[in-house]
């Protein structure tokens, strides 16, 4: 059984070495997109590991614009055409880490095969979707840079009238919901279904965040949704609020390998490589078993 990472990149070639080194295993492929705002010559030594790749074509991302939620969609693409045959697409960023041996949750895929898992709230009361409505009902120039762009967005907003989601679907996302991991057929499904619906990705280009819920919303509204396990194994920490999610620190050493999580985000070794190197001792140190 194969599994594919997509490991999303900007910054930070040996924090992404260390990375791949964890997540070896003889069925793991890595697929790295490297922002195109990289210089790529700072991490092309990364492709003569075993198994690892850039995919193809580099997207600019912008922070909560649509050009992350293309990049992965794009990417997804990629890796479902590399000529492999995978069991599931694991979507990781450059700054998550493993905090099971890699044999471990390879055992867990294997288990569990034909499942998706995806965290995500259906639009509701909930304080993410009170907050996360604007989002999707007002427009949003994140995706694009011009002069004078957030005082046309605020015009735009208070004459024309709300925005509705372009199909007649519940919506359902949440602050972890970009971090997934899909059974392939259900990855090839989302690239299709966005290949056959490109107003969804009009809308989308004039929204914020769309990565937290456009493709929970397709996947959850999808012939998939009863193999979709609302838990994508990611341990996040978001207690400090805002937009970011905590970097976890050595100070948070215990609380990692206590979780049932298989993954966790986000780390800096700019900031603090002591965790990471906690994490490698603590992982050869287990036990292979789930």
């Amino acid at each position: 059984m194969k599994i594919a990472h997509l490991i999303m990149a900007h910054k930070n070639p040996t924090q992404l070495g260390r990375l791949l080194a964890a997540l070896q295993h003889e069925e793991a492929y890595c697929f790295i997109h490297l922002d195109r705002k990289a210089d790529l010559s700072e991490f092309a030594h990364l492709a003569s590991l075993p198994r690892v790749q850039f995919t193809p074509r580099r997207f600019a991302v912008r922070w909560a614009s649509y050009s992350f939620t293309e990049a992965i969609l794009e990417c997804t693409r990629d890796v479902l055409a590399s000529g492999q045959e995978f069991a599931f697409v694991n979507l990781l960023s450059g700054q998550d880490y493993p905090i099971r041996p890699a044999t471990t949750i390879h055992d867990f895929f294997a288990r569990h095969q034909g499942a998706s898992f995806l965290s995500f709230e259906k639009e509701g009361g909930s304080a993410w979707w009170q907050h996360a409505k604007s989002r999707v009902e007002k427009y949003h120039t994140t995706n694009f840079k011009f002069p004078g762009q957030y005082m046309l967005q605020n015009l735009v907003n208070r004459v024309l009238p709300r925005r509705r989601f372009p199909l007649p679907y519940d919506l359902y996302g949440s602050s972890d919901s970009s971090w997934w991991t899909l059974d392939a057929a259900c990855a090839a499904y989302l690239v299709r279904f966005m290949d056959e619906h490109p107003r969804l990705r009009w809308f989308s280009l004039f929204t914020w965040g769309s990565d937290e819920y456009l493709i929970a919303t397709v996947l959850m509204n999808s012939p998939f949704r009863e193999h979709i396990v609302n838990e994508n194994y990611r341990y996040i920490d978001w207690s400090g609020g805002g937009a970011n999610p905590k970097l976890l620190t050595e100070s948070d050493f215990t609380r990692l390998t206590q979780t049932h999580k298989l993954f966790a985000r986000k780390f800096d070794i700019d900031q603090d490589a002591g965790i990471l190197n906690l994490l490698d001792n603590w992982l050869i140190s287990q036990p292979i078993a789930a």
